[in-house]
This record gives structure tokens, C-alpha cells and sequence, in this order.
């Protein structure tokens, strides 16, 4: 499989695109406004602990408090314990006011951006990730990724990091891009990391509460540390500064992938070239065509994302059993890519179109699952429900791209649909006789949205003539035009 990763910079805003065989799968954006949080480190106090929650909400500078679980939190670390790093007895506590009490300052690390209303999720247990590392200060042990398959690899990566790990206490993650390393290359990272918590520890026992301590790598360094394991045959930039920046930082890290690193100085937009900005458009739509003819709709909500499959304009060769089975098919590929594209987590209910045939159910299932094994971030798939429904969850860090480059809209408020002209007129009688009672006038005037006033004008107008005759006093209309349809009001004058 061809990789390529394409990074666009423009004044306030990065965005990095990765590319598959030439087909866009994934798309990251990072905005100064918005820098995302994951990974960043802070001083927190501790503002609100809620024992019948066993959590906290913790101030970390953020416009809303975050939350920290007491599962999140290492047993038996006081306040200066907690700034300092030290190792923690991991026994479950029945109450969380054993852990951390109001007023406490803790260092915390986000595990899980703000989305929407909730505030961002945190943990005590602090990870460190370098090149080929990841270090846990308040862990113990060695593990290694299970990316990395190769039993005999498994063992010499475990046992080299466990004879150079012992000057440096805590737990350590051997990552899937230590493949191959050398104990040479995995010392650089484990002594980089040493230093990088050093540095931690004192800035913390320095700054005040709400504060940031450490922050993570900006998006065109992440990328690099994050996807160049992948076997990436490319990565572009277009911008000659961010260019040479990520050549050094590659050339200290991950020497043996510098070369990939090219600098785009094409005419058109990078972006424009590979046709992402088509396919970030397309990502922003309810409706995802199939080759076939058919159709995904998806829609994200609070609470879970549904995937709706349709066949649409399809109408296939066969059997309609037939036809159900490969639209089915081609969607389980479709929806697993979109998934990605759209960085759609939590809970996500799939209604593929009704199959009879138990094989043409498990082979649909396969398929999916197959898709999915690309995607590196943790998906679980429960078996197909007797409503025909997949129910799956996808683990959510960072807000969808939906949610960071829009907004609900401001005539419905994000739920997709507004009132008729009729049913606005409607209410507007009502009102209209609600009014007439309770306050004298010598007339009224309706300033509504063209669309009311044209119907009230049109089809109602008889209405409107008894209403007038009813309350003895004329009604006036006019066109507001920055009304939305449902929105009106009846001024008496």
C-alpha cells in the first residue's frame, strides 16, 4: 500500500491529509484558535469532587472544567505526590475522596478533548511518547505494540528496553515504529524521555494552578512522529519554513526518513491537486453516493452517529437478495473509510439494508471488520442485532470534523428543520387573538419572515379578513427580512 501524507499551512491554520493508494482516508486540522489538547499537560486544582460520581472536575485554564474519573487517578498519591510523579499503588479505592479532595493541585494530562458541551477528560497516569517510546513516570513495566507481530522481534525489543530501563523507573510502551530499531536508537529515546519528565516535574512545581506545563508536538511534527512507521513513501509541504523544520525535526529523530520529506512548490494548491478539498467537502454532506448507485446517510448526533445504507438508483443483475448483498458490500467499505475521514466516534449504529441469508449477514460483518483493521483507532463490532442493526463503538479523542468546521445553524439551532409558512401562520393567529384581549391598540402589525407574508397575503388572506372583522382593529404586515420563517412578531400599535 502507497502512503503519502500532505501537509497545507496556511496563516492560522495547518491542515495534514493522508492518502492511501491516492484515496484520501484521513484529515487532520489544527487551527490557532483551537489547538486540539490531547496529550498536553497541566496543573490543575481541584474545584468539585463528587462522591456519588467517584470523579472531580478539575481547572486546568480551560472555559469549561474538565472531568477526571477516579479510575484516572494513581491510588494513594497526596497533592505533592501527584506534582511530583511518584509511583502509586494501583489497589481500587471504594471512595474517591481518598484520592483527591477539593482544593488539591494535581498535574493532569488530557486524554479526551472538549466535545460539544462536555469538558475535556483527564488522567493522572501521565504518557510521554517519543519516536519509538512511550513512557508512563507512574508505571511499571515493559510492554510492546502488538502492531509488532514478529514473536522473536517482541522479545529483543522487550529485553533490550528492560536492561536500559532500569536507571529510569516507571512503565514503558515500545511503539510499532521500534521494528528493527537498535538498543542504540531505543537509549536516545528512553534518555530524550528522561529529560522531557525532568522538565515536566520542575515547570509543575513552579507555574500556578491552571496552568500548562507541557504541550504536545504541533500537527506537522505529530504527523511525523505518528504515521512515519506506517512505511510512508511521501510527505509534502508547501511551505519552506515548515519545510526545513520538519526535516530537522526529522533528522534528530527518525534520521532514516528525512528523505521522504519534499517541499511542494506547484502552482495550483496542494490540497486542490490530490482533490482533498473535494473530498472535505463531500465529508461535510449527510448523503455518501455509492459506485453501485446506492447511498449512505449519515447523521451525528449527541448521544450517537446512525449510518443509514440505501440502494438507491441500484437496481442490480439478479436476485433482490442478490442486489441487497453487494450494496451492503461496497457500504461496509464506504462507511469504515468515512468513519475515519469524518473522525466520527462514540457510539455509531449502522442500519444495513435487510438480509435474509444468514452467509450474506456474516460475509457483510467480515467485510467491515476487514475495513477497519486500517484504522488505528479502536473500533469493537457487536454482532448484527435481530432488527438488522450493527452497533459498534469507535473510541473518540478529538472532535469529528463536522463539529470543528461548523456550527449548528441559526434558523433551525441544529435540529434540521423548521416550521411551515402554514404552521407559522397558524401560530400567528393565535397570537394575534391572544394579544387583542389582553391590550387595547388601534392596530397590529405582523413582521414576519416573505415566505409567511406571502401566504398570509395568498391562502389566508380570507382568514386573515374574519380575524380582522373578529377583533375590530386592522392588521398591518411586514417583511422582516432577516427573519428566519418561523421566526415572527405582533406589535400593537
Amino acid at each position: 500500500m502507497s502512503i503519502e501524507i500532505l501537509v497545507n499551512l496556511a496563516p492560522r491554520e495547518t491542515r495534514a491529509a493522508i492518502l492511501e493508494n491516492g484515496v484520501v482516508q484521513e484529515i487532520h486540522i489544527e487551527r490557532a484558535s483551537r489547538r486540539g489538547l490531547v496529550s498536553n499537560l497541566y496543573k490543575g486544582r481541584v474545584s468539585r469532587v463528587l462522591p456519588g460520581m467517584q470523579a472531580a472536575f478539575v481547572e486546568i485554564g480551560l472555559a469549561r472544567t474538565a472531568f477526571l474519573h477516579a479510575a484516572d487517578i494513581t491510588r494513594g498519591a497526596g497533592a505533592d505526590d501527584t506534582l511530583t510523579g511518584a509511583v502509586a499503588d494501583a489497589a481500587p479505592v471504594e471512595d474517591i475522596r481518598r484520592l483527591v479532595n477539593a482544593g488539591d493541585e494535581i498535574l493532569v494530562q488530557v486524554i479526551k478533548d472538549p466535545l460539544g458541551t462536555k469538558g475535556a477528560r483527564l488522567t493522572t497516569f501521565i504518557a510521554l511518547p517519543s519516536r519509538y517510546l512511550v513512557y508512563m513516570p507512574r508505571g511499571a513495566g515493559v510492554g510492546v505494540s502488538a502492531r509488532i507481530e514478529d514473536e522473536a522481534e517482541r522479545s529483543r525489543l522487550k529485553n533490550a528496553l528492560q536492561g536500559l530501563a532500569r536507571e529510569h523507573p516507571g512503565g514503558y510502551i515500545v511503539r510499532t515504529a521500534a521494528d528493527g530499531a537498535s538498543a542504540e536508537s531505543l537509549r536516545e529515546d528512553l534518555n530524550y524521555l528522561d529529560r522531557l519528565w525532568q522538565h515536566v516535574r520542575g515547570r509543575a512545581a513552579q507555574v500556578a494552578a491552571a496552568t500548562v506545563v507541557h504541550e504536545d508536538l504541533p500537527l506537522s511534527l505529530r504527523v511525523l512522529r505518528d504515521e512515519l512507521s506506517r512505511g510512508v513513501a511521501r510527505v509534502l509541504v508547501d511551505a519552506p519554513q515548515e519545510h526545513e523544520r520538519m526535516r530537522e525535526f526529522a533528522t534528530a529523530f527518525m534520521p532514516e526518513a528525512a528523505p521522504v520529506i519534499e517541499l511542494y512548490a506547484g502552482p495550483r494548491p496542494i490540497f486542490d491537486l490530490h482533490g482533498v478539498e473535494e473530498e472535505i467537502a463531500k465529508a461535510l454532506d449527510r448523503k455518501v453516493p455509492l459506485k453501485s448507485g446506492g447511498h449512505l446517510v449519515i447523521d451525528q448526533t449527541e448521544s450517537m452517529t446512525t449510518i443509514d445504507v440505501n440502494t438507491g438508483a441500484y437496481v442490480g443483475h439478479r436476485t433482490l437478495e442478490e442486489t441487497i448483498f453487494r450494496t451492503n458490500l461496497e457500504a461496509a467499505v464506504s462507511l469504515a473509510r468515512q468513519l475515519r475521514l469524518r473522525n466520527l466516534g462514540g457510539i455509531i449504529i449502522i442500519d444495513f439494508i435487510d438480509m435474509r441469508d444468514e452467509p450474506h449477514r456474516r460475509a457483510v460483518l467480515a467485510a467491515l471488520e476487514r475495513a477497519l483493521a486500517a484504522d488505528r483507532v479502536p473500533t469493537h463490532i457487536t454482532s448484527l442485532s435481530p432488527l438488522g442493526l450493527v452497533e459498534m463503538t469507535r473510541k473518540r479523542t478529538r472532535e469529528s470534523l463536522e463539529h470543528l468546521m461548523c456550527e449548528p445553524c441559526r434558523v433551525c439551532q441544529g435540529r434540521g428543520f423548521v416550521r411551515t409558512p402554514e404552521t407559522v401562520c397558524h401560530e400567528i393567529f393565535r397570537e394575534i387573538v391572544r394579544q387583542s384581549r389582553q391590550f387595547a391598540s388601534r392596530e397590529l402589525l405582523i413582521l414576519a419572515h416573505q415566505d409567511v407574508v406571502e401566504r398570509l397575503l395568498d391562502e389566508e388572506s380570507a382568514t386573515l379578513g374574519e380575524l380582522e372583522a373578529q377583533i375590530g382593529r386592522p392588521i398591518r404586515l411586514q417583511v422582516e427580512a432577516l427573519y428566519g420563517v418561523d421566526q415572527y412578531d405582533v406589535v400593537l400599535v
